[in-house]
């Protein structure tokens, strides 16, 4: 098919552009290289078209006769590409830089293309818009307007020779092969395109499932988006295809989006609000119950899938206070033991499975047939950083048992008001003290070692030696070290006991671990009173890393920077606390603060993490993995900028200098 007839079948949709979930991804000079290969004739790849049946409710209404939708998957960038520049305006459902396709120009003299430049082409009549030359219907008179620059006719004659090779480009045929039959899934779709498309960018049954939707309804990926921008702005950084397995949970209880091949478009849309008022719920509940108030202790996503499909058959809401602390009781143990790593598809509807069977019990009998006993040992607090899975948990237990602040004694379970009162990550034993003895990164930033504290209390202690500062919060506020769970030997405080002192840490963080664990599965209020009768302030993050040790560079606030700089620049968006996971067993091998699995450009570019407290395991596995890892927060975004070709702002770019004596130097590995 010519690639006018081609552009005509996007305009009057007959051909759908679906964006999935990276959207338009070419940069300049991809655009450019297609230009140049087309007018010089070289041959540029065809188009994989999948027709899709129509949706029902479009064959009972019959206000389109239910014409069946011809999906672009393989090509969707150059058919962009193409109708951007062709016709000069972005196709319908267009997302991303226009700029990335618009001022494109020729030179009639060299025959080269490049993107507008002032100094170079302002005084130039022979370079040329490449869509006014297509916009015209007489190349000639372009021609006529360098006269004043060419006085050989032959030169003139030969100038519009060119035009019109560059003007029937659009007369160029390209081969468009076609997936179509009733019996086809979308897994067996998303197959079929990655073996044709096997060096290039990767299909998800996500992806297609989205375009087909979307081909029906345009509204679909904006309600979509709209639930998540929703949510961002209350602390919580969902993903697109996340949100979407959640509602096909919701409309067939099943994981695969294959299922959704047969739900009309309004059936979706019905799944989709009550899949966002079930999430409402229960974000509600981890913030009242847990204290889970914000993206950095949010951890198992995946979990929600089978608690949205079990609150929804709850009609939206739960009020059974002994069913909601068992629903929590599964959640905490998901993330903890990492239920839904690896293969989480299985995995999930083995759940969904299990909630149809037995409710929410039959979700933990099939938790305990997995994973065999959830009970907690001191030694699974043997993580550092807070990207390990019991981060959250240390988080959870600061929030529900009443914790309370070292310096000033006052509880952490309650909303806090004011930037002062925003929860910090406190070193108990500082990290210049214990690098000076020689402690490796692994054991400074051991989980034991932390604890929460107001961000104003976090400034007073600052590197204060332990066995001071201890003593001295405990004389004031007595019963405050056993709030934290920080043991009261004295001789633990000394940095020479430092191992000691993690090691019994430990135990009574396991203990308290347990006694909530075991609370919740019964059913029963903890000692003290569940906290967050009212919620936090959503305005303010609840948790930030210390600032006040020139070390410490795990900030929280580096993350939430990172993902706004994704989402100000239209990069596809990363996941946060991503964990690598063997593809056999699904053991957890090494985590990044923020990942780009499939790259910057999905399948275009290699994949990015960000390490900000790396090691060196973890910096061997990703790199093994083919990923391009940063440890600093500028290097991954001056890495951001050459692969864009933008210029982000410098004003988003958070992160002090490093001292030259900092033990981690900042590094960037392949």
């Amino acid at each position: 098919m010519e690639i006018s007839a081609i552009l005509s079948n996007i305009k009057y949709n007959q051909y759908s552009l679906p964006e999935f979930q990276r959207g338009y991804v070419w940069r300049r000079e991809d655009v450019r290289g297609l230009f140049d290969s087309l007018y010089r004739r070289y041959p540029v790849g065809g188009f994989l078209v999948w027709t899709t049946q129509p949706d029902p409710d479009m064959v009972r209404g019959g206000a389109t006769s239910g014409a069946a939708v011809k999906l672009l998957l393989d090509g969707q960038q150059r058919a962009t590409s193409l109708y951007g520049v062709i016709r000069g305006e972005a196709p319908a459902f267009f997302h991303g830089d226009e700029n990335a396709f618009r001022g494109l120009y020729f030179n009639v003299k060299n025959e080269t293309f490049e993107f507008y430049g002032p100094v170079k082409m302002r005084d130039d009549p022979l370079w040329v818009s490449v869509t006014e030359v297509f916009k015209t219907d007489d190349v000639m008179k372009i021609v006529e307007s360098m006269a004043s620059h060419i006085d050989d006719m032959k030169i003139m004659l030969e100038y519009g020779s060119r035009l019109n090779k560059l003007q029937n480009i659009r007369d160029i045929p390209l081969h468009i092969e076609e997936i179509s039959g009733e019996d086809r899934t979308i897994d067996e779709v998303v197959e079929m395109f990655n073996r044709v498309n096997s060096g290039g960018t990767k299909l998800s049954s996500a992806d297609l499932a989205l375009a087909r939707l979307c081909a029906h309804s345009p509204d679909v990926r904006n309600e979509l988006l709209r639930l998540l921008d929703e949510w961002k702005g209350a602390g919580y950084y969902f993903r697109q295809e996340w949100l979407l397995r959640c509602a096909t949970a919701v409309a067939t209880n099943r994981a695969s989006f294959s299922s959704l091949r047969e739900v009309p478009v309004s059936e979706f849309s019905v799944a989709l609000k009550k899949a966002a008022g079930s999430i409402d719920f229960l974000l509600n509940l981890l913030r009242s119950r847990l204290g889970i108030d914000h993206h950095r202790v949010v951890s198992g996503p995946y979990a929600f899938v089978a608690l949205a499909r079990c609150i929804s058959d709850h009609g939206g809401s739960i009020s059974d206070l002994d069913y909601q602390h068992r629903m929590l009781y599964w959640y905490v143990n998901c993330f903890l033991w990492g239920r839904h790593s690896g293969s989480t598809e299985t995995r999930l509807q083995r759940d969904l499975d299990a909630l149809t069977e037995d409710g929410v019990d039959g979700l933990i009998d099939e938790l305990v047939k997995w994973r065999g006993s959830l009970d907690i040992r001191p030694d699974d607090f043997d993580g550092s950083t807070i990207g390990a899975r019991f981060y959250p948990l240390l988080y959870i237990l600061t929030r529900v048992f009443d914790a309370r602040d070292l310096d000033n004694g006052l509880s952490l379970s309650h909303g806090m008001f004011g930037y002062k009162s925003q929860l910090h990550v406190h070193h108990i034993f500082p990290k210049r003290r214990l690098y000076d003895e020689g402690y490796s990164l692994g054991q400074v930033n051991a989980l034991a070692n932390f604890c929460l504290l107001t961000a104003e209390s976090n400034w007073h202690i600052s590197a204060g030696d332990p066995a001071t500062y201890l003593d001295e919060a405990e004389r004031k506020h007595p019963g405050v070290l056993a709030s934290q769970w920080i043991p009261r030997d004295r001789e633990l405080w000394s940095i020479d006991h430092y191992t000691e002192f993690l090691a019994e840490r430990r135990k009574l963080l396991a203990a308290a671990a347990n006694k909530l664990l075991d609370m919740l599965r019964e059913g029963s209020q903890p000692d003290v009173s569940w906290p967050f009768a009212e919620p936090s302030d959503p305005a303010s993050p609840m948790i930030a890393q210390d600032r006040s040790d020139p070390y410490d560079e795990v900030l929280d606030s580096d993350i939430a920077e990172v993902l706004d700089i994704a989402a100000k620049n239209s990069i596809v968006m990363p996941e946060t606390d991503y964990e690598l996971c063997d593809d056999e067993t699904g053991e957890v091998l090494a985590r990044a603060d923020v990942a780009w699995p499939e790259g910057i450009q999905p399948g275009l570019t290699e994949p990015v993490a960000l390490l900000l407290v790396p090691d060196l395991n973890t910096e061997q596995q990703f790199g093994e993995r083919g990923y391009r890892f940063f440890t600093t927060q500028r290097r991954l975004v001056w890495h951001l900028e050459q692969q864009l070709g933008v210029d982000i702002d410098g004003d988003l770019i958070i992160g002090e200098v490093v001292p030259e004596s900092d033990p981690m130097p900042e590094r960037q590995g392949v």
